[in-house]
Formats: C-alpha cells, sequence, structure tokens
C-alpha cells in the first residue's frame, strides 16, 4: 500500500496559505497567471484568507478558502472558474470550477462560499 507522509501534503497546500495574495473569478478555467490576473478575469478579491492546512475527508488534507462577501467586479460577464495568484511572484497557485456560474456586471460586487483545496491519501 501506498503511503504518504502528511508533511509532505502539508508543505504543498502550505504555500496557498503563505503566497496567495489574491482571487478572481474568470470567464473560463485558467492555465497561466495572466490568463488569471488578466485575460479572462472578471472581478477580483485581495488578500483572501486561506486557513491552514487540516485534515480531509475522507482522506488527506485540505486548506479552506474563507467566503467572499466584497469581490470587486472589474468587468460584465459570466464567471465560471476561480484562480489563487501570487502577485508577488506572477504565479498561478491554483484553480477551480465554481459551484455554479454568476453572471456579473462591471463595477458590482461578488460573492463565494467558503471553499476547500485538498489532496487525497495515496491509494
Amino acid at each position: 500500500m501506498a503511503f504518504i507522509n502528511d508533511r509532505v501534503f502539508d508543505n504543498g497546500l502550505s504555500a496557498l496559505t503563505s503566497e496567495v495574495n489574491k482571487l478572481t473569478i474568470t470567464s473560463q478555467e485558467v492555465v497561466t497567471y495572466t490568463e488569471g490576473n488578466a485575460t479572462y478575469a472578471l472581478g477580483a478579491k485581495t488578500s483572501p484568507t486561506v486557513g491552514s492546512v487540516g485534515d480531509r475527508s475522507p482522506t488527506g488534507r485540505k486548506v479552506t478558502v474563507s467566503a467572499i462577501t466584497d469581490g470587486s467586479v472589474t468587468a460584465t460577464g459570466t464567471a465560471t472558474h476561480w484562480a489563487l495568484l501570487d502577485t508577488s511572484n506572477s504565479r498561478l497557485l491554483a484553480t477551480g470550477s465554481l459551484s455554479s456560474s454568476q453572471s456579473v456586471t462591471n463595477g458590482n460586487t461578488f460573492t463565494l462560499t467558503a471553499f476547500d483545496i485538498g489532496i487525497p491519501d495515496a491509494a
């Protein structure tokens, strides 16, 4: 049976806790920093809160990104994904689908519920 110590998972996930300084909502899944920060970005929240690493159910480790209540919409469109960025080093650190798409209008605010990013234990 394969095994990976929690420390391995924790060190990978701790980059999210220590390096994320911007969350964007995007019109499609992004694969580069530029896409997440500009090309497909529809809105942003600076300094989102990413919690400490903890247990993931049923197995593995996770971090939780806190709910957003005051994100700034910077373009009109349909948001389908989120992106977590390290703007100090121009890095896309993680991306994923929103639980449901949102129509957004430039100048308004957006909200997101809290969500987890996790790594399952080795199989």
